[in-house]
């Protein structure tokens, strides 16, 4: 838990379907007395089926402990995800035109009178042409001040090359830069000028698929070259992947950042 002198966030990768969601129900208690999170974040923008939230499944992690959800470009998928967002702690990416709904960034005060903020930024190579993702991060930074030292952002983007120029842009402004949207965890957690920092955190869900989905239809995609019907696995490995991060509380350095990895049982066949 936190001390004087350390904040521990637990930050789970993008949450895919069933799976993955019953990954999280049946092992966050077990997790949260692993490593005694003061905030738990999660990306749920797949967690409705492969494709967007409901307001239903966001109050489920809520329940079992989660604090934040962050998000994509899948959050747009539903028109559930719009009534999740009607709930502060389901953001959007804060670089989407600000008349959508939601927000891009959650703050709170934690127990020691530290302000931690959870920031949701979107990339833009290979994705939709929406604002500068480090252009709104200057914004909010401005915006935050020295009350909220604590600063988490979820840089949810395909190209590897801008999520570690994003590191480069915020190192020393803020606490964590996690890559979020591909589903494949890196081996490049590291921390600059206390700065943490990981190309993607991974995924909670079945990895014997391409990125959650059933094999045969992504590469029934690939090869047929149009667009069909996509849908989650609903059976295999399920493994649960994101970062255990330290943060000084005063400066809001990180003082850590350790990748979370682990293979559970075979699921069972279930509903996405």
């Amino acid at each position: 838990m936190s001390t004087p002198n350390k904040i521990r966030v637990l930050f789970f990768g993008d949450v895919y379907a069933a799976p993955g969601r019953r990954a999280i129900f049946d092992n966050i208690e077990r997790l949260k007395r692993e490593y005694s999170p003061d905030l738990i974040i999660l990306n749920g923008e797949n967690a409705a089926g492969g494709f967007g939230i409901s307001r239903r499944i966001a109050s489920s992690f809520f329940r079992v402990g989660v604090d934040v959800i962050t998000s994509g470009n899948h959050i747009w998928d539903r028109k559930e995800s719009v009534e999740a967002l009607e709930d502060p702690r389901v953001l959007r990416p804060a670089n989407y035109p600000p008349s959508n709904p939601g927000s891009g960034v959650f703050k709170k005060k934690m127990g020691n009178g530290t302000g931690v903020a959870v920031i949701n930024l979107q990339g833009r190579v290979f994705m939709d042409p929406i604002d500068c993702p480090f252009r709104r991060l200057d914004a909010i930074l401005d915006e935050l001040g020295e009350e909220y030292p604590v600063r988490i952002v979820d840089f949810h983007a395909e190209a590897t090359a801008e999520k570690k120029a994003m590191l480069f842009y915020a190192k020393g402004r803020v606490s964590a830069v996690i890559g979020t949207h591909t589903h494949i965890q890196t081996a490049d957690e590291q921390i600059v000028e206390g700065t943490a920092y990981i190309t993607d955190a991974g995924m909670v869900g079945i990895t014997h698929s391409v990125i959650g989905v059933r094999a045969s239809d992504a590469v029934g995609r690939l090869l047929l070259g149009r667009s069909l019907k996509m849908e989650p696995e609903k059976s295999g490995d399920v493994w649960i992947c994101g970062v255990v991060i330290e943060v000084e509380p005063g400066s809001g350095k990180a003082l850590s950042i350790k990748r979370l990895r682990e293979k559970l049982t075979p699921s069972e066949e279930e509903e996405a």
